[in-house]
């Protein structure tokens, strides 16, 4: 069915034919059906099957059309701000003859510029769940404003926590029965459904049958490869096809980087793409591939979502993905809008476990390569080190689900080892010598403080006094004795003068064992007196 079938406003026709577009793709007719008369729709759309178009349309006609719709805005929710920029560009090829204003808001970037669009009364908001919350908790953007809501891969929403988001932002906005909803998502799971029953008026359910989940002209194909020769069977493959513009998925931001060093360092020039970098450097990473200036890009699943790059030849799978569903995203890449293209997979020992999944869910056999020993390269140059960062460490990416990559991984996906690396490191102690017996050093004595003077030297143990000093004194152990108690004192004092040796005559304070007679005769004398002798005779 072509687009002039469906009596659109001319404007919206110019702009169809300025992208280049004729017939409408099954998702397109389907949807086009529903929602030009108002209708909600959910909808299963694979990437590349023309979504994007569909709501678009729908959003300008009814615009320029609808006595309900004319002077409305727009609301699209996307995940990623890789998409909302996609979009927006895409709105304003399509919007171009229409004279709507369009605009993205997204993180990563400053506030100054977003908000200066949100004062311009814009009509198409293009925007990340987060940002946009910002926005409207600072009471800069007002959600009960929307007539017509686009919700734009649902799914990847639920796997990205934005669910929760989206609810509140939903509950904010005019209710279903007074505004257009449209929901997209790769698969109609059941919590995408439940999501749409809950916050759509009636909707109307357009899904694809599972056998045609992948798109019949791109051309699959596997290898069973060990770790070790897969790169060295990747540059044959890039030998063999020569592709003009190739893109290249790996499971984690580490080993992006250094497929993409190491294919720079064999003479295939190359950007990588990740979570790691900068949001300008991301966008203008995707700008060059998508004008021709880089022809070769290494990338996570960041960029598997909503990238939409012009005649791509071919799609590899250096790392079969965790993610059944992701293994659609990717390879969907290329073939878009009926055009051919080629999806190759490296299967190793370390992600061939994912393999069944990806085979059912996309309900076919990959077809497999045996032979290809003759496409290994064997003579791969060194890509050296890894570059150093700004603080002169090396720059170390985490890893995202890092299996096979080493390493434990924490919640939030950094490596743990990685992070233990980027700490800075105490200097090495000195191997240990033996230490050489030394006088003393003047500069281990305490030094004088400022507010006292200094004291004078000390002199030698002979010559000095003793220390006159009011705190308690302290017996051999070196606990302080108590001062005795004031009420006992002159009961101490008569015991002190009853014994033994407490008088100036110095004697013993108790009788030795081995004391001789006359020894123990002055002792007793001393103690009960000279006549202790005479006690006995009168009792005698």
């Amino acid at each position: 069915m072509k687009f002039a079938e469906f009596n659109l406003h001319p404007d919206v026709i110019q702009g169809i034919d300025d992208a280049a577009f004729t017939d409408c793709t099954p998702v397109q007719e389907m949807t086009l059906e529903k929602t030009l008369k108002g209708i909600d729709v959910y909808v299963q759309s694979q990437t590349g099957t023309g979504k994007t178009a569909a709501f678009l349309i729908t959003i300008f006609h009814l615009f320029l059309t609808s006595d309900r719709y004319k002077n409305k805005k727009a609301l699209i929710i996307v995940p990623t701000r890789e998409l909302a920029v996609q979009v927006e560009k895409e709105a304003k090829l399509l919007g171009k003859h229409c004279h709507f204003k369009v605009g993205s808001f997204f993180g990563g970037i400053g506030y100054d510029k977003q908000e200066k669009l949100l004062q311009d009364n814009i009509n198409v908001y293009v925007g990340t769940p987060g940002r946009l919350i910002d926005f409207y908790k600072s009471g800069k953007l007002e959600l009960k404003a929307f007539d017509i809501l686009v919700i734009d891969e649902a799914d990847r929403m639920f796997d990205m926590g934005f669910i929760p988001d989206i609810r509140y932002m939903v509950k904010k906005m005019p209710p279903p029965t007074e505004r257009l909803t449209m929901l997209y998502s790769a698969t109609l799971s059941q919590r995408v459904k439940q999501l749409a029953w809950e916050y759509m008026n009636d909707p109307a359910e357009i899904e694809i049958e599972p056998e045609n989940v992948t798109v019949d002209t791109i051309s699959q194909k596997m290898y069973h490869v060990s770790r070790e020769q897969k790169f060295s069977l990747l540059l044959g493959l890039m030998h063999k096809e020569e592709p003009k513009s190739v893109l290249i998925f790996t499971n984690t931001k580490k080993m992006a980087e250094i497929v993409s060093r190491r294919l720079a360092a064999n003479g295939y020039p190359n950007e990588y793409i990740s979570g790691d970098l900068p949001q300008k450097s991301r966008l203008k990473i995707i700008e060059n591939i998508k004008s021709g200036r880089t022809t070769l890009l290494v990338a996570t699943d960041v960029a598997a979502r909503g990238l939409h790059i012009d005649d791509l030849d071919m799609v590899v799978n250096y790392d079969l993905p965790d993610d059944c569903e992701n293994y659609v995203h990717r390879i969907g890449r290329t073939a878009r809008a009926g055009k051919s293209g080629k999806a190759i997979s490296l299967a190793c020992e370390t992600f061939v476990f994912n393999l069944e999944a990806i085979e059912k869910f996309i309900g076919m056999k990959i077809p497999t390569e045996w032979e290809y020993e003759d496409l290994l390269v064997r003579n791969i140059k060194d890509a050296g080190p890894p570059p150093r960062s700004a603080d002169g460490g090396r720059r170390e990416r985490s890893d995202r689900g890092g299996r096979g990559a080493g390493g434990r991984t924490t919640r939030s996906g950094d490596r743990k080892d990685d992070r233990r690396e980027r700490r800075p490191q105490r200097p090495a102690a000195p191997p240990s010598e033996p230490k050489a017996v030394a006088e003393p050093k003047a500069a281990s004595e305490p030094k004088p403080r400022r507010d006292r003077k200094p004291q004078p030297e000390r002199k030698p143990a002979g010559e000095r006094r003793p220390r006159q000093d009011k705190r308690p004194s302290q017996t051999a152990s070196g606990q302080a004795q108590r001062k005795p108690d004031s009420r006992r004192e002159g009961d101490k004092r008569q015991r002190d003068n009853r014994r033994p040796g407490s008088g100036p005559q110095g004697l013993p304070g108790r009788l030795p064992n081995n004391a001789t007679a006359e020894e123990r005769l002055a002792y007793y004398s001393q103690k009960y007196g000279e006549d202790f002798m005479l006690g006995d005779k009168k009792t005698s």
